[in-house]
C-alpha cells in the first residue's frame, strides 16, 4: 500500500470511527428532540464550523496532472463547487432523513444492516459509469456483506415498510459516495463539505417546522450529543470522507466506511455496556478481513481511469 492510499485509508477509518460513535450520542438526542430537528441542527453547525476553514484553506488550486501542475485545470470553478454542494447535500439530506423515518419502522439491527448495503450497491452502480471492480474486490464486498449479516442481524429476514426505506436509504448513501467520487478532484474537500451541510440543514428545517415542533430549551438539553454530531460527525467526519476519497475508488472507500458499524457495536459495549456475543465478534473479524484484502488487491482508481 503506497504512502498516499495509507493516508486515505486512514482518514477514511477515521471517519468510520467517528460515526460509530455517533449512533450512541444520536439515540441520546432523540430522548429530547425530534429527529428532523436533530439532522438541521447538527447539519447546520456542521457547516458553521466549516465557514473559518474554508476562509483559510479554500484558496483556489490547480489539479496535477501526469505528475506536472503546470498540466493541470484549476479547481474550485465556482459552477462545480454549487453543482457539487447542491448533490451532495441533497443526497446527504436524503439519505439521513430516509434513514430517521425508516428506523421508526423496523429493528435498529436490520436498519444498520440494510443501510451499509451501499457497500454492493456503489459497486454495481459504478458499472453504469464504467468503473471496472476487479474480482479480488467482489469478494471483499460478499464477504464484508456477510459479517454484516452475523454483526447485525439476529432473527428472520424479510422485508416490511420501514426496511424499504431504509433501502432506498442506503441507495441514497450510494450515490452520495459516487457524487463525491466525481467532483473530489474538481473541488477542494472543505467546501464542498461545507456547502452540502447547508443544504442538508436548510432542507431538513423545512421538514422541521412541518413535522415537528423545535423548542430551544429541548435543543440545548441536548446540546453535548448535538455539538459531537454536528462538530464531529458532520464537520469533521464528512469532510475527512470527501478527502479520503480523493484518489481512492468508490468501492473501496464504501468497504472501508462500512466499519461504522463494527465501531457502533464496540461502542456500545464500552460506553454502554451493552453484550457482545460470539457471533458478533465474528461478524467483526470478516468485515476487518474484508477491508485487509480489499486493501492489498490492485489499484482500482487506475484501473477505472
Amino acid at each position: 500500500m503506497s504512502a498516499k492510499h495509507s493516508k486515505n485509508f486512514i482518514l477514511l477509518f477515521l471517519t468510520a470511527l467517528i460515526w460509530g460513535v455517533a449512533f450512541v450520542a444520536q439515540s441520546v438526542a432523540m430522548d429530547y428532540i425530534g429527529p428532523y430537528t436533530f439532522n438541521a441542527v447538527r447539519s447546520l453547525l456542521g457547516g458553521i464550523v466549516l465557514v473559518p476553514c474554508v476562509v483559510l484553506f479554500g484558496q483556489k488550486k490547480k489539479a496535477v496532472k501526469d505528475g506536472d501542475p503546470a498540466k493541470g485545470t484549476s479547481i474550485d470553478r465556482p459552477g462545480d463547487v454549487i453543482t457539487g454542494g447542491l448533490l451532495c447535500g441533497i443526497m446527504l439530506f436524503l439519505s439521513t432523513t430516509l434513514q430517521q423515518v425508516g428506523i421508526q419502522y423496523t429493528t435498529v439491527a436490520k436498519a444498520g444492516f440494510i443501510t451499509a448495503l451501499y457497500i454492493i450497491l456503489v459497486p454495481i452502480l459504478g458499472i453504469f459509469l464504467k468503473k471496472r471492480v476487479s474480482f479480488q474486490i467482489w469478494i471483499s464486498v460478499v464477504i464484508a456483506i456477510i459479517g454484516l449479516y452475523l454483526l447485525c442481524m439476529k432473527g428472520s429476514f424479510h422485508l416490511g415498510q420501514g426496511d424499504f426505506l431504509m433501502l432506498v436509504c442506503s441507495l441514497c448513501f450510494a450515490l452520495h459516495i459516487l457524487v463525491i467520487d466525481h467532483f473530489t478532484d474538481k473541488v477542494s474537500g472543505v467546501k464542498l463539505s461545507c456547502i452540502q451541510f447547508f443544504v442538508c440543514g436548510l432542507l431538513s428545517c423545512i421538514l422541521m417546522f412541518l413535522f415537528e415542533k423545535p423548542a430551544v430549551s429541548d435543543i440545548l438539553s441536548a446540546w453535548l450529543p448535538i455539538v459531537y454530531a454536528g462538530v464531529f460527525s458532520s464537520g469533521v467526519a464528512y469532510t475527512l470522507q470527501i478527502i479520503g476519497q480523493k484518489g481512492t475508488d468508490p468501492t473501496i472507500a464504501s468497504l472501508i466506511l462500512s466499519l461504522e458499524s463494527v465501531v457502533s457495536v464496540l461502542a456500545g459495549w464500552i460506553i454502554l455496556g451493552q453484550s457482545l456475543t460470539p457471533r458478533e465478534i465474528l461478524g467483526c473479524l470478516l468485515m476487518f478481513g474484508a477491508i485487509i484484502l480489499a486493501q492489498v488487491a490492485p489499484d482500482q482508481k487506475a484501473a477505472s481511469s
